[in-house]
C-alpha cells in the first residue's frame, strides 16, 4: 500500500483556531476573574468605561495602534486610570494572525507572510507604550484565531497570546440580555471578552448589568497584568 502524505500547500490551508484560557490557579476558593476588552478601531464606549471606573473594577485593554490614534480623548481617560486598566497589544492594523495569501477569518484578509505579521505584532506594541509608557507583554490578534505559524512567531516575539472562555459580547454584535445571560453563566477562573469600540451597540449596558451580578456574588477582578493564563484542554 502506498503511503499517503500531505502536501505542504494542504497544511497551510489548516484552518485557524481561537486560543481558550483560564486563569492560571488561584489561591484556593479564589473567586477571580478576568474582563478583557477589545478596542479594535472605532469609537471610544464611554458608557461602558466610566462605568468601570465608577465601580472599580479592573480590565486589561487590548487596543490597535488604529484605536489609539482615532480616540485620544478616550486614550487619555484610560491614561488617568491606569491603576485600573492594563493595555495590551492588540495589533497596529487589526490583522488576523493567519499568514498565507488570500486567507482571511470572517472575511477579513490575514497576512501575507510572516514578516507582515511581525510588523502587526511589534508595531501594535510600540504604539501601546508610547500611548502609555508602559511596554505590553500580551497580544491577542484580530478576530482572536490564530494558526500554527503565527502561534510560534508571536511566542518568539515575547509575546504571551490571550485567550478567553467567555464571549460576552459577539464582537459588539451581542443583544443586552444575551450578554446578561453570558454573564450570569461565568465561573471562577474564567477570561471574559467584550468590546469597548462601538458605543453604539449594546456592550455597555448589558456588561454593565452583567458585571453588577458578579460584584455581587463576589467575584474578585484580575488584570492579565497580575496574573497568567493557563490553556483550556482541547
Amino acid at each position: 500500500m502506498l503511503a499517503v502524505f500531505a502536501a505542504p500547500w494542504a497544511l497551510a490551508e489548516q484552518p485557524p483556531k481561537e486560543i481558550h484560557d483560564l486563569l492560571a490557579a488561584g489561591p484556593q476558593g479564589s473567586k477571580q476573574i478576568a474582563l478583557t476588552l477589545d478596542a479594535c478601531s472605532g469609537k471610544f464606549d464611554d458608557d461602558l468605561v466610566e462605568y468601570l471606573i465608577r465601580k472599580r473594577i479592573p480590565a486589561t485593554i487590548f487596543a490597535t495602534k488604529k484605536w489609539l490614534d482615532r480616540n485620544p480623548k478616550g486614550l487619555a481617560i484610560v491614561k488617568t486610570h491606569l491603576d485600573l486598566f492594563d493595555v495590551e497589544d492588540h495589533g497596529e492594523r487589526h490583522i488576523p494572525a493567519v499568514i498565507g495569501k488570500g486567507r482571511t477569518v470572517y472575511g477579513i484578509p490575514g497576512e501575507p507572510d510572516v514578516i507582515h505579521l511581525r510588523r502587526e505584532v511589534v508595531e501594535g506594541a510600540r504604539a501601546v507604550q508610547e500611548a502609555t509608557g508602559v511596554a505590553p507583554h500580551w497580544y491577542r490578534g484580530a478576530t482572536g484565531e490564530y494558526d500554527d505559524e503565527s502561534i510560534k512567531e508571536i511566542d518568539r516575539l515575547g509575546y504571551k497570546i490571550a485567550g478567553f472562555s467567555v464571549n460576552a459580547d459577539d464582537g459588539a454584535t451581542s443583544k443586552r440580555l444575551a450578554i446578561e445571560k453570558r454573564l450570569a453563566r461565568v465561573k471562577p477562573g474564567d477570561v471574559i471578552l467584550a468590546h469597548m469600540n462601538k458605543p453604539s451597540s449594546d456592550s455597555a449596558e448589558g456588561l454593565a448589568a452583567g458585571l453588577d451580578y458578579l460584584l455581587k456574588k463576589d467575584f474578585l477582578f484580575v488584570r492579565l497584568d497580575q496574573v497568567d493564563l493557563q490553556q483550556l484542554p482541547k
